[in-house]
Parts: C-alpha cells; sequence; structure tokens
C-alpha cells in the first residue's frame, strides 16, 4: 500500500449521525451528536458528566499546517504519515498525566481510535494561553529590535538568543476576532496583557476574576508536568499554548478543563537536550517543518511577510513537496511521541474504514 492511502487527508465527510454541519479546521474536524445520541452514550459508556450534557466525534486528520497554509508531497501525500496519531497518543499522555497529578480534567471522555476522540462540549475561554520558558521565535525577532514589553511584561536588556529566561512567561493573546475591548484591537490572535484580561472578564469568557488565577495556575502547572516528563527523555520544553474552557461536571456545576491538545508537536516548541547544550537548535516540533520551508523555496519572504499572503497561499496549492521532506516531519512526530508514550505507534493501513466500523458497531452513530 502506498504512503499517501496511509494518510487521513479528508476529514470532514464521514457520515457520522448529527444535526448540525460538521466544524472543520486545519487539522480537526468535530462532528456535534443529536441530543439523543449524546444522552445514549453518556448512559452506555458511563461519562462523568451532566446527562444533558452535549458530546462530539472529534477527528484529526494528517493534514499539516504552517504559515496558514496546508502542504502537501508528492505522489498524492495529503498529509504526514503518523502525524494525526501521534498528536492524539501525545495530548491523550499528558491529559493523563494531569489528571493523575490532580490539575484538572480535559473535554476528552473516551479514544475510541488512534484518530479519534469523543469530547464534552465545553464553553472555550477567548484566550490562546501561550508560554515561554526561552527567548526564541516571533520573540527573539521583536526583542533583537528593540522591543521590550511582552504582553505588559517588562524583559531585560543583554538576553541572548535561545536563552532561558529566568521564569516562564505567559504571554497570552486572543482566541477569534474579539469586539469591544479597549485597546484590544478587533483581529484574531493579537497580544493582550493580564491587565487587559482583568478589566474585560466577561469578554474574554470567564466566570469570575478569581479563575484568571485558576487559569494561571493550571498553565504553570501543566507546563512543569510536561517539562519535567521531557527532561527525562533529554528534550526541551521551550514553549506551548494551552486552551482552556468551562464544561459541566455529573452535578452540574462548572469546572475550568483543559480542552484542544497540549504539549504537541504542533502547538509547542521541542528542542534536543544533547544539541542544545552544545549550542546548537534542533526541533523536534512543527517548527522544523516551518524551517525546511524557509529552506526550500528561493523566496522565503512570501512566507514569513503576511501582505504577500496571495503568494503564499499560490506557493502551497502549486508545489508538490518532496517525500523525503514529508518522511522526515513523519519521523519526527512519530519517534516523539513513542518516546512520550513509551509505546509504539501504530499507522492505520486504512484510517476512514477502521474510524467507520468502530464507530458503528461500539458506538452505533453511522446512518
Amino acid at each position: 500500500m502506498s504512503l499517501a492511502n496511509k494518510v487521513l487527508a479528508v476529514n470532514d465527510d464521514l457520515p457520522i449521525r448529527s444535526d448540525e454541519p460538521v466544524h472543520s479546521g486545519k487539522v480537526r474536524s468535530v462532528y456535534w451528536l443529536t441530543e439523543a445520541d449524546s444522552r445514549r452514550l453518556i448512559i452506555e459508556h458511563g461519562y462523568d458528566v451532566a446527562p444533558d450534557s452535549p458530546l462530539a466525534i472529534m477527528v484529526i486528520s494528517d493534514r499539516i499546517s504552517a504559515f496558514e497554509c496546508i502542504w502537501r508531497g508528492e505522489g498524492n501525500m495529503q498529509g504526514i504519515p503518523g502525524k494525526g496519531a501521534a498528536l492524539n497518543a501525545i495530548s491523550n499522555h499528558w491529559f493523563k498525566l494531569f489528571r493523575e497529578q490532580g490539575l484538572a480534567n480535559s473535554h476528552i471522555l473516551d479514544v475510541p481510535h488512534p484518530l479519534v476522540w469523543i469530547v464534552q462540549k465545553a464553553r472555550p475561554v477567548m484566550i490562546e494561553a501561550i508560554c515561554r520558558q526561552y527567548i526564541t521565535g516571533s520573540m527573539w525577532r521583536a526583542y533583537e529590535k528593540g522591543e521590550r514589553d511582552f504582553c505588559g511584561i517588562q524583559l531585560e536588556d543583554n538576553l541572548g538568543r535561545d536563552e532561558k529566561l529566568a521564569e516562564l512567561l505567559i504571554t497570552p493573546s486572543t482566541k477569534g476576532i474579539l469586539k469591544g475591548i479597549p485597546g484590544v484591537p478587533e483581529v484574531d490572535d493579537v497580544n493582550i496583557s493580564r491587565t487587559d484580561i482583568e478589566n474585560n472578564t466577561a469578554a474574554f469568557k470567564f466566570k469570575s476574576k478569581e479563575d484568571i488565577d485558576v487559569y494561571e495556575k493550571l498553565l504553570r502547572e501543566g507546563f512543569s508536568v510536561i517539562s519535567s516528563e521531557l527532561a527525562k527523555l533529554d528534550q526541551v520544553f521551550v514553549d506551548t499554548k494551552f486552551e482552556f474552557g468551562y464544561v459541566a461536571d455529573r452535578n452540574g456545576n462548572d469546572e475550568l478543563i483543559y480542552m484542544d491538545e497540549v504539549g504537541t508537536p504542533d502547538s509547542s516548541r521541542i528542542w534536543d537536550g544533547p544539541n542544545y547544550r552544545e549550542g546548537k537548535v534542533v526541533e523536534n516540533s512543527k517548527e522544523g517543518f516551518r524551517q525546511l520551508l524557509l529552506k526550500h523555496f528561493p523566496d522565503p519572504d512570501i512566507l514569513l511577510d503576511k501582505n504577500r499572503m496571495e503568494e503564499r497561499y499560490a506557493l502551497a496549492a502549486d508545489n508538490e513537496l518532496p517525500e523525503s521532506v514529508m518522511m522526515q516531519v513523519s519521523d519526527t512526530y512519530v519517534s516523539l511521541a513513542e518516546k512520550i508514550t513509551g509505546e509504539t505507534l501504530t499507522v492505520s493501513s486504512n484510517p476512514k474504514a477502521e474510524i467507520l466500523a468502530i464507530l458503528d458497531t461500539k458506538y452505533g452513530l453511522i446512518d
């Protein structure tokens, strides 16, 4: 079987019973179940949620996005073999550790297949909760140009590129376009300060100002858990993004939980420890793929300049990347997942057929 057949590229066309349109993002697609199916699964599988909680099937693809584009490889390879399963396995591992160590729950209730989660509906906090332990990437580029204020935090002078920071910095940005917040532009993914959040608690969908402290505590604790575990593998946890939301527990009480994905190569920078100690940065995350793209094309400015988006979209649409590039990324994701979980990652030979079979026989969700 060809590599292309092992890739789940299209994940929004499954005949899962639903009353709502499929919500499809760059990588994941969400199928909201009918009220009857949600109630039935809660009872049949004993999920620890309120009996009227809406449930969804979340299917991850093997697509890879970078610089706001989806990329493909030669031989009709529409994604990275093993990427989706690797991301899910890594997130599952961290979410489990968070629960075991008493941090907070996640929105995941069940994992019927390596590419599938059953989740409960959460009311998201409208913040991309970004935290940084090292100065690199966009922060370094801004710092090098003289910027010292990052989300209301003042950085000292004389820091070096890729240097470890004195403390973990929380540098949040907006999730989606938020309107009517003084001093916050109405665009997606704009940096904000803690003061912005405190002064506009409801706009960011926090239930109370006290919950701002809770989200920061969970962010710091989550980062610490992942960083400590990666250090055991001689990997450096550089920076990452968390997302949070509210769900109702079995008794109807709201709780703040982790959602989306955590500590993955897509949402984080992870460096190889031995190389970093020798002064060399080797990426074990999607940042490595970004660097490959910048080296692959003769005019990398297209990928960096947001004023050249039409050219960038055309670049992604008109170019198939070498199979060697796609497989190098696959090796990064799969090997990292296996190191973190301690288990061999199974890459499906026919993922769509497997998903349909299990959602039909075990969950009764296929029309």
